[in-house]
C-alpha cells in the first residue's frame, strides 16, 4: 500500500516529499544507535536544517514556504518510518508554528523575530508545560513555576518536565502562575537560558530528547510575554481546533508503516522448506497482512481528510473540528500498536530480536497512547457531542 502519492495532492508536494523521503533513509540508518544509547539525535536535526525542513511551515512573508497542514502531515509521516523520535521531537517545532501563523497567538513583532531566526538560523521552537506536580497541561493544573514581575519584565523560576527537543531548542515557550495572582502567563524564554536536567529515559521514543528543564530566576522581557490569562480562559484568535497536534498520529502512523513494510517484504519472500510458497500465501498470515493494510488505511484517510478540512476552513470552523482531531488521534495511535502487533506475529520469534526494527517498532508505538488528548478525553469529547441534540435543558 504506497499511497503517498494518493495522499499527495501536488507535484510540488511530491518533490518536497522526495527530500523528507531520503532524510528518512538517513534517519533509519541511524536509529538503532541512538535507541539503544538514550543519545539525542543531534545528526538528524543539522540535516533537518540543512534540508531548510524546520522552515517550511514559516510564512512566505518571513522566508518560509506556508506549507500546508496536509503536506506538513505527510513530511512528519515520512520522517517517522525511518526514525520515530526524530519525527516526533521535529513535529513540535514544524507544528507549533503552523499553529501560531494560524491563530496569532504570539504578539506580531515576536512571532516575526522566532521566524526569521528559523528562515536564517535554523532556530527551533517548543512549547514546555508540563511538570512534575500537575502533569499534562491538559489536565488543567496551574502551574508550580513562578514569574515574578520586575522592572522590564517577569523572572521566572521552576521545572518543566517532558521537555521534548530540549538539547536543541533556541526558544522556549513556558508557561508559569503569577506570584500573588490567579492568572498564568505564557512567556519565552531562550534555550541558553534553562538548564537541561537529563532525565529521559524510557522504553519507547528514547531519543527525543524530552528531558526536564530548570529555569532559575530567568528574566524575560516585556516583549516576549505571550499573554497573561484566569485559568481556562480563552480567547477566538488563539483557537483553531488544534489541527497542528495531528503531528502526533501521523508520526505513530509513520511508525507502524515501518513495520507494514518490513512484514509485507518479509512475508513476500520467506519461504520455509515446509512450504512451496512464501508465507504471504498462508490464510493465517494473508488475513494479518490484510487487517494492517485495513487499519492503516482508515486511520490515514479520516487524519488526511480532517487535515483537509482544516486548510480550507475559517478559523472559526476550525474550532469546532477539535473534537474530530481527537479522534483521528485515538485511531491513528491504536491502530499504530495493533499494526506493529501483527506485523510481529507474521514474522514470528525473530521480530522479538534486537538485531530487527519490529521491537523498536513496538516500544516507540506505545508512546503514542500517553501523548494528548488521552483515549478517555477523546471518548468524552464525542459523546458530548454526539448527545448534545437530544439533552433537555437543565432546570
Amino acid at each position: 500500500m504506497e499511497l503517498d502519492h494518493y495522499f499527495a495532492v501536488s507535484d510540488d508536494m511530491r518533490k518536497r516529499l522526495e527530500v523528507t523521503r531520503e532524510l528518512a533513509a538517513t534517519f533509519a540508518g541511524r536509529a538503532k544507535h541512538y535507541d539503544e544509547t538514550n543519545q539525542f539525535p543531534h545528526e538528524n536535526i543539522e540535516d533537518l536544517k540543512r534540508s531548510g525542513y524546520v522552515s517550511w511551515t514559516v510564512p512566505r512573508q518571513f522566508g518560509g514556504l506556508e506549507i500546508s497542514l496536509r503536506e506538513m502531515l505527510m513530511h512528519q509521516e515520512q520522517l517517522a518510518r525511518g526514525d520515530g523520535s526524530t519525527a516526533l521531537a521535529i513535529g513540535w517545532h514544524v507544528g507549533m508554528i503552523l499553529n501560531l501563523r494560524s491563530t496569532g497567538a504570539f504578539p506580531d513583532p515576536l512571532f516575526q523575530t522566532i521566524c526569521e531566526s528559523v528562515v536564517r538560523d535554523g532556530a527551533l521552537i517548543n512549547s514546555c508545560a508540563s511538570e512534575p506536580a500537575t502533569g499534562s497541561p491538559s489536565r488543567g493544573g496551574r502551574p508550580e513555576t513562578t514569574a515574578v514581575r520586575v522592572a522590564g519584565g517577569y523572572r521566572i523560576t521552576g521545572r518543566k518536565t517532558f521537555s521534548t527537543l530540549s538539547p536543541a531548542l533556541t526558544w522556549i515557550m513556558v508557561t508559569a502562575g503569577i506570584d500573588g495572582d490567579e492568572r498564568v502567563g505564557q512567556f519565552v524564554v531562550r534555550g541558553e537560558d534553562v538548564e537541561i536536567v537529563e532525565t529521559w529515559n524510557v522504553l519507547g521514543m528514547r531519543a527525543t530528547g524530552s528531558h526536564d528543564i530548570v529555569l532559575k530566576d530567568v528574566f524575560v522581557p516585556e516583549d516576549r510575554i505571550v499573554a497573561i490569562a484566569k485559568p481556562g480562559e480563552k480567547t477566538e484568535r488563539n483557537n483553531d481546533g488544534g489541527g497542528w497536534m495531528l503531528h502526533i498520529p501521523a508520526c505513530y502512523l509513520g511508525v507502524s508503516l515501518a513495520a507494514r513494510d518490513f512484514a509485507m517484504q518479509y512475508a513476500a519472500t520467506y519461504q520455509p522448506n515446509s512450504l512451496p510458497h512464501p508465507i504471504a500465501d498462508v490464510p493465517h498470515v494473508e488475513q494479518k497482512l490484510g487487517e494492517m493494510e485495513l487499519k492503516l488505511l482508515a486511520a490515514r484517510t479520516l487524519m488526511y481528510d480532517l487535515a483537509t478540512r482544516w486548510d480550507e476552513a475559517s478559523l472559526a470552523d476550525r474550532a469546532s473540528l477539535r473534537p474530530k482531531f481527537g479522534a483521528a488521534k485515538t485511531l491513528a495511535t491504536n491502530a499504530a500498536n495493533e499494526v506493529v502487533d501483527l506485523a510481529m506475529r507474521v514474522v514470528g520469534g525473530r521480530s522479538l530480536s534486537k538485531d530487527l526494527p519490529l521491537e523498536r517498532y513496538y516500544r516507540d508505538v506505545r508512546a503514542g497512547l500517553h501523548n494528548p488528548p488521552m483515549d478517555d478525553v477523546v471518548y468524552r469529547m464525542l459523546a458530548k457531542e454526539g448527545t448534545a441534540p437530544y439533552r433537555k435543558p437543565r432546570a
